[in-house]
């Protein structure tokens, strides 16, 4: 892949990254921000796509959908504007990933804000983020993740026990490379 982005080694043998193919649909579990920086780049290589904040299971219904990306990380802040709550957020993106899978859709799991994304505003007792990873990652057909939001190894672990394919990265920047070898034809 290009630049520093890599599959994630750890010397376990991991399987090819799937090719992914458009449309995408691209949304969160949990309201962050995350998805739009994804679709900045997605824009930029010209890849048709559609973010949608509250995508669930009849948006992969009747359509010609070939990939779906969930970036993981909760927003309180977020979830309050939407008027859900992480409850709701795990029971749609449960629902979304379900129908996907079932349409033949390629599930793309995301954790692209870092340790950052998973520590930020949490109060004491509050595991949204790992609600969101939880729900996500052990479901996707690849993971591509931060590199410093991977740094106590929770994906590494979810991507050796479930055998997906783990593309880290150090810099945002990096994303538009990440993206391009995913969807390199």
């Amino acid at each position: 892949l290009l630049g520093s982005a890599c599959l994630a080694g750890d010397g376990f043998a991991q399987p090819a990254a799937p090719k992914a193919q458009a449309p995408v649909l691209v949304t969160s579990c949990g309201q962050s921000p995350g998805p739009l920086k994804i679709t900045v780049f997605l824009k930029r290589l010209g890849i048709e796509h559609e973010y949608k904040a509250d995508a669930n299971d009849k948006d992969v219904a009747g359509r010609k959908l070939k990939t779906l990306i969930v970036v993981t990380g909760a927003s309180l802040k977020g979830m309050g504007a939407a008027g859900v709550s992480m409850k709701d957020e795990l029971a749609r993106t449960a629902a979304l990933i379900d129908a996907a899978k079932k349409a033949g859709v390629l599930v793309i799991g995301a954790h692209i804000e870092g340790m950052a994304r998973r520590a930020q505003g949490a109060e004491a007792g509050d595991n949204s983020d790992e609600q969101s990873i939880d729900a996500v990652c052990p479901k996707a057909q690849a993971l591509v993740v931060r590199k410093d939001g991977d740094a106590d190894g929770r994906f590494t672990v979810i991507a050796k026990k479930q055998n997906i394919p783990m593309i880290a990265f150090e810099k945002n920047l990096e994303i538009e490379g990440v993206m391009k070898s995913l969807f390199a034809r």
